[in-house]
């Protein structure tokens, strides 16, 4: 076993076993609580087009019974039993595995998440009955416009291709999975040197490996696929529409933005907070404070591992659609002019603010840490970050919103009552 210790003031430790699991611990002594997340290298981007949706899939399976846990009931009554939190969620570059329990309840925490990562039954009446949950879920984001409208900007920036798909996958391709595809993928992306454990809590790191060891530690390492790299071919506008008769027109605007690992990615960061984050930012003062078009509009960053978007969402009476679009793109074009020193210090607060405040609970500290190291490998403390943050200037705004507002790069998606894209398309300048 390998442990490698970060400096005290980083208030982690980072130990490598011999299979390659990594064990990330946070003492947080002051805490009754204590988390517990399994990130696993399975999502989306790792799936080709026939497996759209297996890494979704499997984190539904993985609740339905285990070697030691043969059915559902018994795995969520052991959480629910001592008044804890379990839970998955399934993403493009990971699915975590997460539980929250009360501080003496830390080993059966560890023993319910190992448990469903390391030997999950896959029953085959289950997986049928499962199967056709997964398939209602589908079908109410289908009902749903916000989440439709999502999928089509997605689908818009990376079109024929894992990060544009709907992480779910689609009634067809969930169909049409076995049970020896879906071994198959969990024997590829379920093994320890392919995760990462991440533990918060009133804990010491001595404990955790102890209790890891016998169980995730003594798996075999294996070979991991990886993800499948963007493809970002797009020479002109985009648009994509859905008529569905709402009592809504529900609007997305997406420009590719950057990676997780771009040195600019945190003043982009502080656009989009300044931008759309708050109820003082530019968008909401401006459509719902000023001209009153909308309830909901915001913005919003995505880092990937090699890209990223940067999105504006709102909601607006389908009369008032196309000049909510006209507003919009109006405050798009606004950015390019710069951004003062008053405006960018006060997004900076805000983002500081907001990120030291989620610090102070474990199940946040577990999932910063855990998403950190699953995704880059290199984990920055919340002091890293705010000195990123701090450091960003007017000048550095100015170079990252020129580099991201190209009309080539710009897509517009509608969901609502609208038949054509002619009131809209027009409206896609720069």
């Amino acid at each position: 076993m390998q442990i490698s210790t970060l400096p005290t003031e980083t208030l982690y430790t980072k130990t490598s076993l011999a299979n390659g699991l990594r064990v990330i611990t946070a003492p947080m002594p002051h805490t009754r609580s204590v988390s517990v997340s399994i990130y696993v290298g399975a999502g989306s981007r790792y799936e080709t087009e026939a497996e759209a949706g297996i890494s979704h899939f499997i984190e539904h399976l993985c609740f339905k019974g285990t070697a030691k846990r043969p059915n559902s009931q018994l795995i969520s009554e052991a959480i629910d039993g001592v008044g804890g939190i379990l839970n998955a969620a399934t993403d493009r570059e990971y699915t975590v595995y997460y539980a929250k329990v009360a501080r003496p309840h830390l080993e059966l925490a560890v023993d319910v998440l190992t448990d469903l990562v390391q030997s999950p039954l896959f029953d085959e009446t289950e997986l049928e009955k499962e199967r056709k949950v997964v398939i209602e879920e589908l079908a109410s984001v289908a009902d749903s416009p916000g989440q439709q409208v999502d999928l089509l900007i997605d689908a818009l920036l990376w079109p024929d291709q894992p990060l544009g798909w709907d992480v779910g996958g689609t009634e067809e391709s969930v169909g049409a999975l076995s049970r020896d595809m879906i071994l198959d993928y969990t024997r590829r992306q379920y093994v320890p040197n392919n995760m990462v454990v991440a533990v918060a809590g009133a804990v010491e790191e001595d404990e955790v490996i102890a209790l890891l060891e016998p169980t995730l530690g003594a798996l075999p390492a294996g070979k991991a696929d990886s993800w499948f790299p963007a493809k970002v071919s797009q020479s002109e506008p985009g648009f994509s529409s859905i008529f569905k008769r709402t009592e809504q027109t529900h609007i997305a605007i997406g420009l590719h933005g950057l990676p997780l690992s771009h040195p600019d990615r945190y003043a982009l960061d502080l656009v989009s907070v300044l931008f759309g984050e708050s109820m003082s930012s530019r968008l909401f003062m401006e459509l719902r404070e000023r001209q009153g078009l909308c309830y909901d509009v915001h913005s919003y960053v995505s880092h990937f591992q090699d890209d990223g978007s940067f999105g504006v969402y709102a909601a607006v009476d389908p009369a008032n659609a196309r000049k909510a679009v006209q507003g919009l793109m109006s405050e798009i074009r606004r950015l390019a002019e710069g951004v003062p020193d008053d405006e960018l210090q006060k997004a900076k607060e805000l983002a500081k603010g907001r990120m030291l405040l989620r610090m102070e609970d474990t199940r946040s500290v577990s999932g910063w840490l855990g998403g950190q190291e699953v995704l880059s490998g290199e984990i920055l403390t919340p002091d890293e970050v705010v000195a990123r943050l701090d450091a960003v200037t007017a000048g550095d705004v100015g170079v990252v919103m020129r580099s991201i507002l190209r009309r080539d790069h710009l897509n517009l998606a509608i969901v609502g009552p609208h038949r054509s894209e002619k009131r809209f398309r027009p409206l896609l300048e720069l």
